[in-house]
């Protein structure tokens, strides 16, 4: 049998996509993402846990990537994990677990010129906005964004 090997996250980029052109001019964007969970723990206070993932874009999803997002968009990725491994300047083994992005779509809601919000730019902003769950919201039995 065959393994199945896809993610999907829906989270807010820690900061903005840093995009390079390797040789050949291919493009590649790298942004952490922060998904966060919020539950109530057993006294019924919430609680929220932040997860941070390394989401790799290539070519024109980078590109398009490095155009449209910013520090706190919201987005959904679609992807698979891929983890590298190198010897760093001391001769450690070093892993990192990526997610390489095959889609992605933007969630933030555009304002009324058509354009997509862009967060403050202040030093003091926050690496994730605070994500807390409404019970209010998504009664029906399936609220996928897709």
């Amino acid at each position: 049998m065959r393994g199945v090997n896809r993610v999907m996250l829906i989270g807010n980029l820690g900061r903005d996509p840093d995009l390079q052109y390797l040789e050949g001019n291919i493009a590649v964007a790298k942004f952490p993402l922060a998904t966060t969970e919020t539950f109530k723990d057993k006294s019924g206070n919430l609680v929220s846990q932040t997860e941070w993932h390394t989401v790799v874009l290539w070519r024109g999803l980078a590109e398009l990537a490095q155009k449209y997002l910013h520090k706190g968009s919201l987005v959904f990725i679609e992807g698979r994990l891929r983890t590298r491994t190198w010897e760093d300047k001391d001769k450690n083994r070093r892993f990192s677990t990526e997610i390489v992005g095959d889609n992605l779509v933007m969630l933030d809601k555009r304002k009324e010129n058509g354009e997509f919000p862009h967060p403050p730019s202040e030093a003091s902003d926050i690496a994730a906005p605070d994500i807390s769950y409404d019970p209010n919201i998504g009664d029906t039995k399936d609220n996928l964004p897709f």
